[in-house]
């Protein structure tokens, strides 16, 4: 039988154990962090000073710049610092902080991007109530609405992963505390009592993934049908962005999550969980704003940068 012991800390997977690699690991987070940080500031100041882009559909492009910049400060500093300082620590509450806050930005996310699909359908589908739907106090319910509830969820969530009791160590082969690699860690026992939970939020990504779907089958039913191929062209466009960042985001995070657990730590999984837990928040700015004229307008009298000025 396993030795059940009190874990106080957890020690994180280090990218290497030579002292240039973990110099160079940290250059590059810190390059991709001020990235992110970069384009999803931009984005939130120039939705909110720009009274023009004072409308539903950047009001949650800015909510979605918000929880980018949420979800890489999660992980990346804490990763940046371990590789600085020569360590793999983390505490038991800065796991529990990290498991908390990863999955409420993650699915807020989630369920942001499943919001942002009803805009577009209401928009595309139905222009002439649009204003009278997506009103600003019906906005700002939707928006609340998703916040207050995958908090609940996400508190729920962390509740159980760290009722379990840990008979595997306390080495968690990832670079930040990844839930599956947490579960490694766990007792048979201990587990199966997260099933339900599991089982909860697997129905809630799914039934968003399925709202996702059937809408834009009616957006691109609508599209196709409107006479000029400019106005399909323009209508499609706006849609283009969004269809992206939600391929990009369930693409990386069902595959992590899918995959079969690895008895030890391979590149695949690190690889896997950057792409996921790095790339969105890093990438999400540019595919917005490469794609957006009135965004690149925006940006292009905040910054004055030649950069915007090209279609």
């Amino acid at each position: 039988m396993s030795n059940q012991t009190t874990v106080t800390e957890f020690l994180l997977l280090g990218f290497s154990d030579v002292r240039e690699l973990q110099i160079l690991h940290f250059m590059v987070f810190l390059v991709l962090y001020l990235a992110a940080l970069t384009g999803n500031l931009l984005i939130i100041i120039a939705i909110a000073l720009d009274y023009h882009l004072h409308t539903p559909m950047y009001f949650f492009l800015m909510s979605l710049s918000i929880l980018d910049l949420g979800s890489i400060s999660v992980t990346i500093p804490k990763s940046m610092a371990n590789s600085l300082m020569n360590t793999r620590s983390i505490s038991y509450s800065g796991c529990v902080a990290q498991v908390f806050f990863f999955i409420f930005f993650a699915e807020t996310d989630f369920v942001l991007l499943t919001i942002m699909a009803y805009d577009r359908y209401v928009a595309i589908c139905k222009p002439l109530h649009y204003e009278t739907i997506m009103n600003r106090r019906a906005c700002v319910q939707m928006a609340a609405s998703a916040w207050i509830s995958v908090i609940l969820y996400s508190s729920l969530y962390t509740g159980y992963t760290f009722s379990i009791t840990f008979c595997g160590g306390n080495m968690v082969d990832q670079f930040f505390c990844e839930i599956p690699q947490l579960l490694k860690l766990a007792c048979s026992n201990s587990y199966f009592s997260e099933v339900g939970v599991i089982a909860f939020g697997v129905c809630l990504t799914l039934s968003c993934f399925v709202f996702i779907i059937v809408t834009y089958v009616q957006i691109l039913t609508t599209v196709l049908r409107i006479p000029s191929e400019q106005g399909r062209h323009k209508t499609f466009s706006t849609c283009l962005p969004h269809l992206i960042v939600i391929s990009m985001f369930l693409s990386t995070a069902v595959f992590a999550h899918m995959k079969p657990i690895s008895s030890s730590p391979s590149a695949l999984d690190l690889v896997v969980a950057v792409l996921y837990s790095v790339l969105p928040p890093v990438m999400n700015p540019i595919i917005y704003s490469m794609r957006n004229k009135e965004i690149k307008a925006s940006l292009r009298k905040l910054t004055g940068w030649r950069l915007f000025n090209k279609n």
